[in-house]
């Protein structure tokens, strides 16, 4: 699906006469060579900038940009996510309000870090999309400022910062075999027994 989602990526560029079809086979085939992300990739080889990947993606699949220059985060909300899965997703936490965590990624379509994200904290995902830049700079500089007030707030996470979320997504798809067929999209999820009065 994610791949899907890509190619439909490429092909919006193209159709706005950011990039030539040559570019965006070559891109393709990088990817299917290396992995990575459609748009990082078209960004490498310097087709497209990063901006124009962000316009793109709020053109097109409708996820609203936010740059992360004007955000303050508290170190609460960084806490969620660890800072390792951060860097992996190119993702991080701005705000949670109830159980909405809103969360900017440079990929916003990556729809396996959403679900880990939900499943390591607990709570829904909303997400904004920015460039890849202004995401690791605000990883950089909201990480480390926070880590530099004290080590003693963060160690009590260490084992959180040490999940492997390969292994995670392992064992709930191992738990989602042994449960049996998930219900159809729509159907309402798993319905509760009925409870007698």
């Amino acid at each position: 699906m994610k791949r899907v989602v890509q190619k439909l990526l490429g092909e919006m560029l193209l159709e706005q006469g950011k990039i030539t079809q040559e570019e965006l086979d070559r891109a393709l085939k990088t990817q299917q060579k290396e992995g990575g992300l459609l748009g990082q990739i078209l960004v490498k080889m310097k087709v497209v900038t990063e901006q124009e990947i962000v316009t793109t993606l709020a053109t097109q699949f409708g996820y609203p940009y936010l740059p992360l220059s004007s955000c303050h985060i508290e170190v609460d909300i960084l806490k969620l996510i660890p800072e390792n899965v951060a860097r992996q997703y190119h993702a991080i936490p701005i705000d949670r309000i109830g159980n909405t965590l809103t969360v900017v990624m440079a990929d916003p379509t990556n729809a396996l870090a959403i679900k880990d994200i939900e499943y390591t904290t607990s709570c829904k995902v909303q997400t904004f999309v920015a460039t890849g830049t202004e995401i690791r700079e605000s990883l950089n500089r909201f990480y480390k400022s926070h880590r530099a007030m004290g080590t003693e707030e963060w160690s009590a996470d260490e084992n959180v910062a040490k999940v492997d979320f390969a292994n995670v997504a392992r064992e709930r798809q191992a738990k989602k075999d042994a449960e049996g067929p998930a219900p159809e999209e729509g159907s309402g999820g798993t319905k509760e027994p009925d409870k007698k009065n």
